[in-house]
């Protein structure tokens, strides 16, 4: 599943991140999104661009491109 197919409020676990620029894979990593992390997805931009999450206790803004780097899985609630 990606992040843009998670509805505000709804929470999800980081199960892993795509291949992409490793750069920034270690940047997203270095900022908390972890495989096993769970966050909350808080808004959405009206087209979609960018997201904002929830993690660890902070708020959380990503590009719609760079958010498809994460592979994600809905937590039941």
């Amino acid at each position: 599943m990606q992040l843009s197919q998670l509805k505000v409020g709804h929470k999800a676990i980081i199960k892993g991140l795509r291949a992409g620029d490793k750069a920034y894979r270690q940047r997203l990593l270095a900022m908390g999104l972890l495989p096993g992390t769970e966050f909350t997805l808080s808004r959405m931009a009206p087209l979609g661009d960018p997201v904002e999450i929830t993690v660890r206790g902070y708020a959380l803004s990503l590009r719609k491109h760079e958010a498809g780097i994460l592979i994600i899985e809905e937590v039941s609630q």
